[in-house]
């Protein structure tokens, strides 16, 4: 199964067309959302055309294609406007033989890791910087920021395809 892994839309409606248009081209089955999705939060700047309702509108017709983990920005009052689930804390994902914790990254992260067995990857958001580390007995995988990249990353995705993560940039 081809995947598509983005965190950190943050409402921005420009980057968010940019993100579905790229998960339309690359043929993947599922796109998996690693939280803030809608706003901003208190210490970002608004991202470019800061608009929560449109992306809500745009996502709501491919519920049967998203998967969502809860992300520090992501409140009960999004679930209400969301037509899929968001408020899951974290979600384990078997896919291609590999084992994935995928969460946001606020609460469990390489300093507060999960239960993980060897093996296993920890995949997070967050950061907004795009990240795979081996760390011995589990790997650490992060797809940036679709709309707030930091430390001059680029606006950036994961594809995840035969056992394989490649990074993928949106312009």
């Amino acid at each position: 199964m081809k995947l598509m892994i983005a965190s950190d839309i943050h409402g921005s409606a420009y980057w968010c067309k940019k993100m579905l248009e790229a998960f339309e081209q690359s043929g993947a089955e599922k796109l998996i959302l690693l939280g803030d999705i809608l706003y901003h939060g208190p210490r970002n700047d608004l991202p470019q055309e800061y608009a929560p309702k449109q992306v809500i509108a745009m996502l709501n017709p491919l519920k049967d294609k998203l998967l969502c983990v809860r992300g520090n920005c992501d409140t009960e009052v999004d679930q209400m406007v969301l037509d899929f689930p968001v408020m899951a804390e974290y979600a384990y994902i078997c896919c291609d033989g590999l084992r994935i914790f995928a969460t946001h990254g606020h609460k469990f992260n390489c300093a507060n890791l999960p239960p993980l067995s060897k093996g296993d990857i920890l995949l997070h958001g967050h950061t907004h910087v795009p990240v795979i580390e081996n760390h011995g007995d589990y790997t650490y995988i992060n797809p940036g920021s679709i709309s707030i990249p930091k430390e001059n990353s680029a606006h950036s995705y994961l594809i995840l395809e035969d056992g394989k993560f490649m990074f993928g940039e949106l312009i």
